[in-house]
């Protein structure tokens, strides 16, 4: 089995955008917009501004605008909007002087943009619009600060019209949706790549890039599966484990406040327990697929004797 490599940052989505005709293609696609291939774009590093160890978004500049391009495996953060607020303010304090600030003329600055792709497992609408002032205490009509992120469901099925626009967004999403098919029917991870590696390579679909680099995205696609698999297992685990013994403390006491005691005890207990029973049920299944012990202990915090054990 291919060795997941921890070192490597870039996601299979940064990767393969990172490239100026495809993210040009896929902006034109999102934006109505009709850049040519040669539009001046310039890619941005920002690692860890928004507190990922997985880095999934892309930032650009594109003729006076800053453009940032987000792509969510798992549930979509509610707080994606307060997150991107942080993540802006992050870059403007990088990019613009700050003596000018000071002075009477008016400074410009790039106009910033935010979108989030969806490849998740679960329902989603083709388009949903987060907004920052949904997160407000005092709604108002007029907000004075606004951040707004348009989440565009990319799964198979959805947003045919925009797949349709630009051959590199769809190529993706069929890749992607490859391999989660493959792998729900059964087929292990790396064989799941394996075969959709194959059926691209001779159906003309990101044809050029896997050509160039199979081994480089077997790598990044088995480390991300561990990581999404990773914290799936936790917060379920520690959900489950949380709630049951929640209401069972709480109908001991039998009042409220032995209830809402009885929860807050639980949920607590139940996230402690449900972590440890969380990283055992990653190592097995990391076990199970042929990782070293060594990688395993890294990914997950368990010693290399409990693993042995699982």
């Amino acid at each position: 089995m291919t060795t997941p490599n921890r070192q490597y940052k870039d996601s299979l989505f940064t990767d393969y955008f990172n490239d100026k005709e495809r993210i040009i293609e896929a902006y034109n696609a999102i934006a109505g917009t009709d850049f040519p291939p040669t539009a001046n774009v310039e890619f941005k590093t920002l690692e860890n501004i928004l507190y990922r160890s997985q880095i999934n978004d892309i930032a650009f500049t594109i003729e006076g605008k800053f453009i940032v391009l987000i792509e969510y495996q798992s549930t979509v953060n509610a707080n994606m909007p307060i997150r991107l607020l942080m993540y802006i303010n992050e870059i403007f304090k990088s990019i613009v002087p700050q003596k000018p600030l000071y002075g009477s003329k008016a400074l410009q600055i790039p106009t910033p943009e935010f979108v989030v792709f969806y490849n998740g497992k679960r329902e989603h609408p083709d388009k949903k619009i987060l907004k920052l002032s949904d997160s407000y205490m005092v709604p108002t009509a007029a907000p004075s600060l606004e951040l707004v992120v348009p989440v565009y469901n990319i799964n198979k099925g959805h947003n045919t019209e925009l797949l349709e626009q630009c051959k590199a967004l769809s190529d993706y999403t069929m890749f992607v949706s490859l391999v989660n098919d493959r792998v729900e029917n059964g087929d292990a991870l790396e064989d799941a790549i394996d075969k959709a590696i194959h059926y691209c390579l001779e159906n003309s679909i990101m044809h050029m890039y896997l050509e160039r680099g199979s081994a480089e995205v077997k790598r990044m696609l088995i480390t991300e599966w561990n990581d999404d698999e990773y914290r799936e297992v936790m917060r379920e685990e520690g959900r489950e484990e949380g709630l049951e013994q929640g209401r069972e403390e709480g109908l001991e006491e039998g009042r409220e406040e032995g209830l809402e005691q009885g929860r807050e005890e639980g949920l607590e207990q139940g996230r402690e327990e449900g972590a440890v029973r969380a990283k055992q049920e990653v190592a097995r299944r990391m076990k199970d697929e042929g990782a070293e012990i060594s990688f395993i202990a890294k990914v997950t915090g368990l010693s290399e004797a409990e693993i042995v054990e699982i």
